[in-house]
């Protein structure tokens, strides 16, 4: 019989903490949950919110650790509080009577802050079309979420660092220097509308990020102007998204990760088109771009740079655009 696991990531916020578990908590595993929310406590932690969305079950003796440190916490006017409980969970503190003392309330979410890598194994939140832009969502063991500029500045080298593993060993790596990416994404962070999405599991698994462009007093600024007028020439579209980067890491999803990414973005900046500029001899990121839905509109000349650079679009419809 398999040994059940659990994995525990903690990401810490001044002194609020997140501490995100996945698997199963029982014998094996509760030494584990306790040394781990001792520890929280040993650092001076005022706020410990521990994540349970991807526990699959928890048994008498895991619930009576969390038990136990909660009234260790209330003791140094500290306090412990239990997010998204599976069904099991659930039954678990109505049964004991331990609802109050452990669950948060909706009132009191984990918060996006410190929400950094988070796991998901099982579907627990559908895309809502009324959720806010902010809000994680949740499919297939993957976390969407969107970071704020504070955020992306915060995990600037964690994002830097996927981007690199991404391409690692392949032949595309000659056309994504490390330098460059962090660099792309201070200048694109300064733009208006500027968003970023992260997908994790336990770990950072996928990014997107971008800045529309349109008529609306949106930024134009991109190759002064040049680049929407190509695009309105190519598409008829004078709005849409540019999307400066989309990375996904080697990981058993990330074809549906980078089409997820790229689809929400252009939904959270209410644009139908997204825009892509690609170093021409980078054929590996082609391919992978192509694999994503993306159209190779060819290369642009009259663009800032010595390279020509391929322009590709991707239609939130997920029909190809006809050229013009």
């Amino acid at each position: 019989m398999a040994l059940s696991q659990l994995h525990i990531h903690r990401r810490n916020r001044g002194e609020r903490t997140l501490v995100t578990l996945a698997g199963d908590i029982g014998p094996a595993t509760t030494p584990l949950l306790r040394a781990a929310v001792e520890q929280c406590l040993l650092d001076g932690v005022t706020e410990i919110d521990i994540d349970l969305t991807t526990v699959g079950s928890c048994d008498a003796r895991g619930l009576d650790v969390l038990l136990s440190a909660a009234r260790r916490a209330g003791r140094v006017h500290a306090r412990l509080r239990l997010h998204h409980p599976c069904a099991q969970i659930a039954r678990l503190l109505d049964a004991t009577g331990s609802t109050s003392l452990l669950l948060a309330t909706p009132a009191s979410p984990v918060p996006p802050t410190a929400s950094g890598d988070l796991m998901s194994t099982a579907t627990r939140a559908p895309e809502d079309p009324a959720r806010r832009p902010d809000q994680p969502v949740i499919r297939d063991g993957i976390r969407l979420r969107r970071l704020t500029r504070g955020q992306a500045e915060d995990m600037r080298e964690d994002i830097a660092d996927l981007a690199a593993e991404s391409v690692a060993g392949t032949a595309g790596e000659a056309y994504h220097d490390r330098g460059d990416f962090l660099h792309r994404l201070a200048v694109t962070a300064h733009r208006p509308g500027f968003a970023l999405l992260v997908a994790e599991t336990t770990v950072l698994v996928g990014c997107a990020f971008g800045f529309p462009v349109g008529s609306d007093g949106s930024d134009g600024r991109q190759g002064g102007g040049r680049l929407q007028e190509i695009i309105q020439r190519l598409t008829s579209r004078a709005r849409f998204v540019v999307l400066t980067q989309v990375v996904a890491h080697p990981h058993a999803q990330h074809r549906d990760i980078a089409r997820r990414l790229q689809q929400r973005l252009l939904t959270d900046l209410h644009s139908s088109l997204g825009v892509t500029l690609l170093h021409p001899a980078d054929r590996g990121a082609r391919a992978a771009f192509s694999s994503w839905g993306w159209q190779n509109m060819g290369e642009v000349v009259g663009l800032p740079g010595t390279v020509a650079p391929c322009v590709l679009t991707l239609s939130a419809e997920g029909q190809p655009l006809a050229r013009h």
